[in-house]
């Protein structure tokens, strides 16, 4: 089953140098389950990229299906409630909320979503990052790579069939990364979680099923890991 579907995906944005196309004439299935990183050179399209498939920013032109609703036919309010109900998030600047302890943070979205026992399901994950002791402690108490591992609970507690992740590994450390890499794939295989991934990072990339290499917004490579289980199809 195709969890995203773009077809002739096009981005352009003005320019004090006239228009300025980011993503040209994409086209992407991605299957559910899989796990996917979007690579290339810094301004290649990929955070861009990223953005249009979750529903945080509309193309110019094209069609995007995520989870089987149709993004570009919809209002901003109607990408939040698919972002809602089907997507996490997880940034390299962790976006915590300075005011709210680590299980605050955890259990915000999913009191907002209406889940019941927020605080239980917070806690749950938080001891599944391996920081069921410092639930009550506040981000700047937190090093780095405990405030991406407390972003890391949040997004999975909600559950998501898609998790996105932007460069989660880019303001940690190299041992720290690794942690986090091993995290972000042992709960994607526990919980059947799509990740689509960008990332600087040829390690995390190497993780995934499936590599795509972006240029100037058009797709110029697209690799199968010889371990992946589960394909992603790249339409022509």
């Amino acid at each position: 089953m195709h969890i995203i579907e773009a077809r002739n995906i096009n981005k352009t944005v003005r320019s004090v140098d006239g228009d300025l196309t980011i993503i040209e004439s994409l086209d992407l299935n991605v299957e559910e389950g899989t796990s996917i990183a979007i690579v290339g050179a810094s301004g290649s399209g990929k955070s861009t990229l990223l953005a249009l498939l979750a529903g945080l920013d509309v193309p110019s032109s094209g069609q995007i299906k995520l989870a089987g609703d149709d993004i570009t036919s919809m209002d901003e309010e109607g990408r939040a409630q698919v972002r809602a109900k089907s997507v996490g998030f997880v940034f390299q600047s962790f976006q915590l909320l300075p005011g709210l302890s680590a299980l605050e943070n955890v259990m915000l979205p999913l009191e907002l979503h209406g889940v019941a026992d927020a605080g239980g399901r917070a806690k749950t994950y938080l001891e599944r990052v391996g920081l069921s002791h410092r639930i009550n402690h506040y981000p700047k108490q937190l090093s780095g790579g405990e405030q991406q591992r407390v972003a890391i609970a949040r997004a999975f507690a909600s559950e998501p069939k898609v998790l996105f992740a932007d460069e989660p590994t880019g303001n940690l450390d190299s041992a720290t990364g690794l942690k986090v890499i091993e995290l972000l794939f042992d709960l994607n295989v526990e919980q059947k979680t799509t990740l689509v991934l960008v990332t600087h990072e040829q390690r995390l990339a190497d993780r995934c099923q499936r590599q795509i290499t972006l240029s100037a917004g058009d797709v110029v490579s697209d690799l199968n890991s010889s371990n992946a289980a589960i394909g992603l199809e790249l339409s022509e």
